[in-house]
C-alpha cells in the first residue's frame, strides 16, 4: 500500500513537470490564430472528363484521385470563358469577362480571327489586365500573406510590347512578390530548358518546365512555412506544344486506346503523358505541404482554365472543346482541400464559375473586398463547409469573339437551375438545354418550351447591360 501511494504521489509530480514545461515551452495544444495558406493550382486547357477520378480510362491521375479523396469534388464546375485569358482575369479579380471587357485570348488585332465571308465582326476588348483592379494578390498582402506567381499569366498585354508596356503589367505589378513564368505568352516558347522566358532562369539543359515550377512551388513555400502564404500555381501545361518527358511518350505511345481527334495519334498520347507529368508535379507539391507539417493549415483549390484543346481528347458526354459555350469548352475539373473545414471524399453538384474563388479565397483569409467594388462571384464557404446553397440564380458567359484554333460561333449563355440556355449573335437565336437530363446538350428544348426561354434570354440580356459587355459588330464597322 505504501509502494502504491508512493507510485501514485511520483506519478502526479511527473505530470505536474511535464505539463508545465509544456506551458513554458509553448507547445499545448491551442487553435492557431493564423489564416490558412492558399494553394490555387490551375491547370490550362485541361478537360472535364481527362482525369481518372472524373470517369477516363486512358489518363492517369493518381494524385489528384487522391486529392478528391481528401476534399470535396465539384461535378458543375464552370471555367468563366471558353479560353484562358478571359478566365485567367475573372479569376484574379472576381470579375466577370464581360464585366472587364477581357472576352478572348490576349493577342493583337482580333480581326486576324475572322472568319472569311463572315460578316459579324468579333467585340471589341482590352489586350491587358489594367493595374487598377485589386487582385487576390493585392488583398491578401494587406493580411500578411507572403505571395508568388508561377506560370502562365497572358494577362500583360501584347508579344510586341514586351520590352515596354508588357512588364510593367506582370505578376510583379499586381500583388506578387515573385513572379516566375508569367509574361504575355499564351503557351511556353519552350517546355523543356533552355525555357525562352525572360522570368525563368535557365538551370538544368532539358529539364522539364512542368517539373520546374514545380520546384520553385515547393521552394517557396519552404521558405514561408512560419508566414501565410498564397501561391498561385498555373503551370502552362497541358496547353499546345504536347511535349513531355520522353520515357511518358514512351509510355503512352506503346498503349492501344489512343487515335487521331484531329490532329493526330501523336498529339493524343502527348497530351496523355502531359497529364501524368502534371499529376507527378501536383504530388511532389501536395507531398512537400505534408513534410512541411502544413498540409492541415492549406486551402487548395485544383482547378482549369477552359476546356481541352480540341484534336487531342474526346470529352464525351460533354458537347464540343475550348472556344465554344457548350458544356465541353466551359465545365472544368475542380477539387477543393481543406482539412478540418472540407469533409473529405464529398462531391458537389452545385453549379460554381471562376469568379467565385475571389469572394472564397478573402473570406477564409478574414479579408474584406474592396468597398464599392462590384464581385460577380459568391463565397463558396456555404458549399464547401456544406451548411447551405448559395444565394444566386443563375451564372451567366460571353463569349463574343472568334476563337484562333477552333470555328465558332459568337455568343452568350446563361445556366439557372437544371436550364442552360445558349444566345447566339450571328442570326439572334436560342438553343435551350436541360443538363441534368441531357448532359450532351442533343436536344434543344426552345421551341417546346418557349417561356422559359424566352425568361432566361431576358435575364441574360439585362446582365449583359448592367455589366457593360461589349457586343460584336457588323464588317465595316468601327
Amino acid at each position: 500500500m505504501v509502494i502504491n501511494k508512493f507510485l501514485t504521489s511520483a506519478m502526479l509530480v511527473a505530470l505536474f513537470v511535464v505539463l508545465m514545461t509544456g506551458c513554458m515551452s509553448g507547445q499545448t495544444e491551442e487553435p492557431s490564430s493564423r489564416p490558412p495558406n492558399i494553394l490555387l493550382i490551375m491547370i490550362d486547357d485541361l478537360g472535364w472528363t481527362d482525369m481518372s477520378v472524373q470517369g477516363s480510362t486512358l489518363f492517369e491521375t493518381p494524385a489528384l484521385d487522391r486529392l478528391a479523396t481528401q476534399g470535396m469534388r465539384f461535378t458543375d464546375n464552370y471555367a468563366a470563358s471558353p479560353v484562358c485569358s478571359p478566365t485567367r482575369a475573372a479569376l484574379i479579380t472576381g470579375q466577370s469577362p464581360a464585366r472587364l471587357a477581357i472576352t478572348n485570348h490576349i493577342t493583337g488585332d482580333q480581326d486576324q480571327f475572322q472568319p472569311e465571308g463572315n460578316p459579324l465582326r468579333a467585340a471589341e476588348m482590352l489586350n491587358y489586365l489594367d493595374l487598377g483592379y485589386e487582385t487576390i494578390a493585392e488583398r491578401l498582402k494587406t493580411a500578411g500573406y507572403a505571395t508568388a506567381f508561377l506560370g502562365k499569366w497572358h494577362l500583360s498585354g501584347l508579344k510586341d510590347e514586351m520590352e515596354t508596356t508588357e512588364p510593367a503589367r506582370r505578376p510583379e505589378h499586381q500583388g506578387f512578390d515573385i513572379n516566375i513564368g508569367g509574361t504575355s505568352f499564351g503557351g511556353p516558347p519552350s517546355y523543356f530548358d533552355p525555357y525562352k522566358n525572360p522570368t525563368i532562369e535557365d538551370r538544368t539543359p532539358g529539364e522539364y518546365l512542368t517539373y520546374r515550377l514545380a520546384d520553385e512551388a515547393m521552394d517557396f513555400m519552404g521558405q514561408h512555412k512560419e508566414e501565410p502564404f498564397f501561391v498561385a500555381w498555373w503551370p502552362y501545361t497541358v496547353h499546345w506544344p504536347m511535349d513531355a518527358p520522353q520515357e511518358l511518350i514512351d509510355k503512352y505511345a506503346a498503349r492501344p486506346g489512343f487515335k487521331d481527334y484531329g490532329d493526330g495519334v501523336e498529339s493524343s498520347v502527348g497530351y496523355a503523358a502531359m497529364i501524368e507529368a502534371m499529376d507527378i508535379a501536383i504530388g511532389r507539391v501536395l507531398n512537400k505541404l505534408d513534410e512541411l507539417g502544413l498540409a492541415e493549415e492549406t486551402l487548395v483549390i485544383f482547378t482549369s482554365d477552359n476546356g481541352a484543346y480540341g484534336g487531342v481528347t474526346d470529352l464525351s458526354p460533354l458537347r464540343s472543346v475550348k472556344g465554344h459555350l457548350y458544356e465541353g469548352g466551359i465545365r472544368v475539373p475542380l477539387i477543393v482541400r481543406w482539412p478540418g473545414q472540407v469533409a473529405a471524399g464529398t462531391v458537389s453538384a452545385e453549379p460554381v464559375v471562376s469568379m467565385d474563388f475571389y469572394p472564397t479565397i478573402l473570406e477564409v483569409a478574414g479579408v474584406q473586398p474592396v468597398a464599392g467594388t462590384p464581385l460577380d462571384g459568391e463565397s463558396l464557404l456555404p458549399v464547401l463547409r456544406e451548411t447551405g446553397p448559395l444565394e444566386r440564380e443563375a451564372i451567366y458567359f460571353h463569349y463574343p469573339n472568334y476563337a484562333f484554333h477552333q470555328e465558332n460561333r459568337l455568343g452568350s449563355a446563361i445556366r439557372i437551375g437544371d436550364y442552360k440556355l445558349i444566345y447566339f449573335y450571328d442570326n439572334q437565336s436560342v438553343e435551350l438545354y436541360n443538363l441534368v437530363e441531357d448532359l450532351s446538350e442533343t436536344r434543344d428544348l426552345a421551341a417546346e418550351m418557349p417561356e422559359l426561354a424566352e425568361e432566361m434570354k431576358a435575364d441574360l440580356m439585362a446582365w449583359l447591360d448592367s455589366s457593360g459587355a461589349k457586343m460584336p459588330r457588323m464588317m465595316g464597322s468601327d
